[in-house]
């Protein structure tokens, strides 16, 4: 199902294919695009507070640089494309600040791979997204700018981490943004939104240079679009090993596939026994026998997950992550850093050795459990629900209740982070609207590296579902 009708100051942005080869051709320039995008984010972003750092200025400047580029003869792949950086992904000579005070005079030395492969590309840097306090909470906001609205409905949040970068595309500031994701931040946003939300394998696209991540070894930077031909075209660009991330891998070049021959698992909650709204079930169960109906084989099959998956389970990474990180600075001032931040931090001192060792272990065992899936049961994909609730209102940490059961903080974040554990690609297209008019997503989850297979698919899905 096509992404509802968002609000935005004139006609929507080409594809960002189209846009770039409309800049190569010499029938717009990178310069009259980035006036379009500073118009728009000048219109529409006080509203709904996206982007937190923007400078006009800077814009025109990497604009006219790239319009040099094209007039040479460079072949930019993303000549003229605006795109906007989360603010915890390093921009050289930028401030980037996490959404903290700790870092609120901080300029980043050098940019991110993922940011310089972009620019090499053609893209235009508009501006910085907004994220929570070291992109740690499940909802977009932070004391050193505030909220991110959700563009359908300014009441509510669109979720987080990669809240301010997806809210920047589906208002239609930008066509493209990079977000970054360790848990679900760059899929459940998306999902909200009615977007296309990509995480890569873990390591397909070089992380860093940047800030030391407090969940270490599963985080990465991801495209956030309106079509998967978009996130592929993005993920080309940013994709391939560096030097300067020993965990950075090769992934294959993608290739005809026969989607008669494939075949998918369906699993309504992901194996968990968690709630799940039932608009939400009935809506992923409609999406999926869309996908029967046009002749993909599709089995009925739930991974085989670890006992103790629960937050309980993993959650002490994060904290011990986030105490060793910044524990030193919240004991000195505690207001220094927000609450939610804070009762994250004292839950990591509060573990032992041993919690932290066990959540490591269990780690592991998801990514093997995640391996098996596939491997055992001659899966090309997986799919099911992104979320198990539309987006909720924005003074809320998360819902205090999903199908009327009562959940904790990450009762909507259930259904991603396992995936990150597994360090395979998974990705969110939208797969229908609630009777609110509130945005959907289908998840879609590949083994490990096989990133182009899994891109192919969604687009496959994606065009079933429009």
């Amino acid at each position: 199902m096509s992404a509802p009708s968002l609000p935005v100051t004139d006609e929507p942005w080409p594809s960002i294919m189209a846009l770039a080869e409309a800049v190569r051709a010499g029938r717009t320039t990178a310069a009259a695009e980035t006036e379009r995008a500073i118009a728009r984010i000048a219109a529409l972003n006080p509203r709904l507070n996206a982007v937190i750092a923007f400078d006009p200025e800077d814009a025109r400047a990497r604009a006219a640089s790239v319009d040099r580029r094209v007039a040479s003869g460079e072949n930019l792949p993303l000549a003229g494309v605006p795109v906007t950086i989360k603010d915890n992904i390093w921009v050289k000579g930028r401030p980037i600040t996490q959404g903290s005070h700790l870092f609120k005079d901080f300029v980043a030395p050098e940019s991110a791979v993922a940011v310089e492969r972009l620019e090499a590309a053609g893209a235009v840097i508009l501006g910085i997204t907004n994220t929570p306090e070291f992109a740690a909470k499940g909802q977009t906001t932070n004391r050193l700018y505030g909220a991110t609205r959700h563009p359908l409905d300014p009441t509510l949040t669109p979720g987080g981490s990669s809240g301010g970068a997806v809210v920047s595309v589906a208002s239609g500031m930008v066509p493209l943004a990079l977000g970054t994701d360790a848990g679900g931040s760059s899929r459940r946003p998306p999902a909200h939104t009615g977007l296309v939300g990509f995480k890569p394998s873990f390591g397909a696209i070089p992380y860093g240079p940047g800030f030391a991540e407090p969940f270490f070894g599963i985080s990465c930077n991801c495209p956030i679009t309106r079509t998967v031909a978009e996130a592929a075209l993005a993920f080309d660009v940013m994709a391939g090993p560096d030097p300067r991330d020993p965990h950075s891998a090769f992934v294959a070049p993608g290739e005809s596939l026969d989607f008669g021959a494939l075949t998918l698992a369906y699993s309504p909650k992901w194996g968990l026994d968690v709630p799940m709204e039932p608009e939400i079930a009935a809506l992923t169960d409609r999406a999926v026998e869309a996908l029967r109906a046009a002749g993909l084989t599709i089995l009925d099959k739930d991974p085989d997950w670890p006992d103790g998956i629960a937050e309980a389970g993993l959650g002490p990474i994060q904290q011990a992550g986030l105490a060793a990180l910044y524990g030193a600075r919240w004991q000195d001032d505690p207001d220094q850093i927000d609450a939610d931040l804070g009762i994250q931090i004292k839950a990591g001192f509060e573990q032992s050795s041993p919690d932290v060792g066990r959540a490591l272990l269990l780690s592991e065992e998801v990514a093997v459990a995640a391996a098996r899936f596939f491997r055992d049961h001659a899966i090309d994909a997986a799919i099911g629900p992104t979320t198990p609730c539309p987006a909720w209102p924005i003074e809320k940490l998360g819902p205090e209740t999903i199908a009327g059961v009562p959940v904790g903080p990450r009762g909507h974040a259930v259904f991603t982070p396992l995936f990150n554990h597994a360090r395979q690609p998974a990705i969110s297209v939208p797969c229908g609207v609630t009777a609110a008019g509130l945005p959907i997503g289908l998840q879609i989850v590949a083994p490990r590296l096989a990133d182009r297979k899994l891109l192919a698919i969604a687009a496959a899905i994606e065009a079933i579902l429009d």
